[in-house]
């Protein structure tokens, strides 16, 4: 795996140049961030060794690299999701990737269920923490020491700093963030009510399919992380409605302005 690792991000290097030091990965319809990037060089991922290729609609599936401000960043347009096969070292291979180009900061976005009955459809939410419900875990295996520790501490999983510099964006440009827990499941599926409801019981404000692999091997890696959540649909009891992706990607889309406005003034400020 480390062999892997190594030659992708070569691979990479010798193609982009890439001197960043900042990663972020936009989930489903979150791509907007990218026309703020001025781009210097993109990467299909399936021209990439070693790299999967993203199966999702509303994931356009590549790197890009530029300068957001004045700070270098490296883009995923597109993840990978556990519930399109992907074993977990492959949904998180491109974290692994980011940390031997020199990446120290992951932004992480993503459209979720909100379960808190406070939070509305078109909300964000910063994510302070996260509970993890996939049936696999990213570092499970042999440790590879040169990556990072047996046993990661997660008790600070998402930056204190950066979240509070989130709320002061929004506050400067009035408007509301929510803040709280992510649920990170499996899926394809859309939870039931009565998993709504487990979900809301165990402390959970949203849920969704993402964002938590990527997020620990990032901790193990050392790096400094920051997750925004886009409430695309509610799980609320009373207001659960039947949904699609297509409308999931409509509400994030629309709530994507401000999401954008948060992520690109928290990066130029690092």
């Amino acid at each position: 795996m480390l062999e892997k690792i190594k030659a992708t991000a070569n691979y990479i290097k010798e193609k982009t140049g890439c001197k960043a030091d900042t990663g972020i990965i936009l989930g489903t319809g979150l791509g907007g961030l990218v026309n703020e990037i001025t781009i210097e060089k993109t990467l299909p991922y399936f021209e990439i060794p070693h790299f999967p290729v993203s199966t999702v609609d509303g994931h356009a599936g590549r790197l890009i690299f530029g300068k957001l401000g004045n700070k270098e960043v490296m883009a995923m347009q597109g993840r990978f999701h556990f519930y399109e096969g992907y074993t977990m070292k492959e949904v998180t291979f491109p974290v692994r990737v980011m940390q031997q180009l020199g990446i120290s900061y992951l932004f992480v976005s993503n459209a979720s269920g909100g379960l808190n009955p406070d939070f509305r459809v078109g909300d964000i939410m910063v994510i302070n923490d996260h509970i993890n419900f996939f049936p696999e875990h990213p570092l499970r295996g042999p440790n590879i020491n040169e990556l990072g520790p047996r046993f990661p501490d997660m008790s600070r999983v998402y930056d204190e700093r950066l979240r509070y510099s989130a709320k002061l964006i929004s506050l400067e440009h009035n408007f509301n963030l929510k803040e709280g827990v992510y649920v990170g499941v499996s899926g394809p599926t859309f939870e039931t009510p009565a998993e709504y409801l487990m979900f809301r019981k165990l402390g959970g404000d949203v849920v969704g399919m993402s964002t938590v692999p990527e997020v620990i091997v990032a901790r193990h890696a050392g790096m400094k992380v920051f997750g925004i959540s886009i409430i695309t649909d509610s799980g609320v009891p009373g207001q659960i409605v039947e949904i699609s992706h297509d409308e999931v990607q409509k509400v994030a889309m629309k709530a994507e302005p401000k999401m954008t406005l948060v992520m690109r003034k928290l990066i130029e400020s690092i």
